[in-house]
């Protein structure tokens, strides 16, 4: 954990100014979920956001959706940006970087990246403008408002810069700052985490309709029971084992279950999942090879 995070939470100072100008880079889902938080939030008029997309459909309908301009273009737009949020693919790292840099970024405009795999440095380096930045790493769920965020700063980048980036992503769910040494990790676990997920949640619906219960009653059981134990899990402070021992009745039927799941391995095949997606998280970011 970094030690920003003990500093962050103690902050009590607003820290997203009134006036300041929001700039989102890829106005896809997850694009369009953070310019919605910040909205509904809030933090920043309507009126000070825009958005950019390379496809222009995309353009159309989010700007519909959101009621705000979502341009193909956007060099007009970002010299006036105060915040840019840049919410595009790894792959699209360099062309959406270059553009910012190329369309007169404002020095102090603080530069959140969600790319996943896309360390500071290598954004630092591929503006070339000595603007302040800030990592990202949130998942899907922050489409419900119960995303899981992490950040960190880069090597320009003030608390300050964090606290700002910490709000925007709190208005879609948990934020915590973290060293940066753990983004790869975390990607795999958090950011991968609800797919991972909803293939549990699939299984055991489809294993209820196997044992003859109707399957939307099925996905609505696995659902509310996911939900009920991450949140028992979180306000509980206690160990997930102790909270299953709690449901595991001696000679009962959860324990008959619980052997059958770990005669499957489900736990070295868990952690090799999280493993390998920790591995090309730790690939995605990385600048092409160069041919000869």
């Amino acid at each position: 954990m970094s030690k920003d995070y003990e500093e962050s939470t103690a902050s009590q100072v607003p820290v997203i100014a009134e006036g300041l100008t929001l700039g989102v880079v890829g106005a896809g889902v997850m694009g369009r979920t953070l310019i919605r938080g910040v909205l509904n939030s809030g933090l920043i008029a309507r009126e000070r956001i825009w958005a950019a997309d390379k496809n222009a459909t995309t353009c159309e309908s989010a700007s519909r959706e959101l009621g705000i301009p979502v341009v193909y273009d956007f060099a007009e737009h970002a010299s006036t940006a105060d915040l840019i949020l840049v919410c595009v693919k790894p792959a699209d790292a360099p062309v959406a970087l270059t553009m910012l840099r190329d369309a007169g970024l404002r020095s102090e405009a603080l530069v959140i990246s969600i790319m996943a795999g896309v360390s500071t440095g290598r954004v630092e380096f591929l503006l070339g403008t000595g603007n302040p930045v800030v990592r990202a790493m949130p998942n899907t769920p922050c489409v419900v408002g119960e995303g899981m965020t992490v950040i960190c700063r880069g090597s320009r980048a003030s608390k300050d810069h964090l606290n700002r980036a910490r709000h925007i992503f709190e208005a879609v769910g948990r934020c915590i700052p973290v060293d940066e040494t753990h983004f790869n990790g975390i990607t795999a676990l958090s950011a991968s985490g609800p797919a991972y997920q909803f293939l549990i949640m699939e299984a055991l619906a489809e294993a209820g309709v196997k044992v003859g219960l109707p399957r939307q009653l099925a996905l609505t059981l696995v659902a509310q029971t996911t939900l009920g134990a991450a949140r028992m899990l979180l306000t509980s402070g206690r160990h997930p084992a102790a909270l299953r021992d709690d449901v595991t009745t001696p000679a009962g039927c959860t324990i008959g279950g619980l052997l059958m799941l770990e005669d499957g391995r489900i736990r070295s095949v868990l952690a090799r999942a999280v493993e390998e997606a920790a591995r090309i998280a730790g690939q995605l970011g990385a600048a092409p090879a160069k041919t000869a």
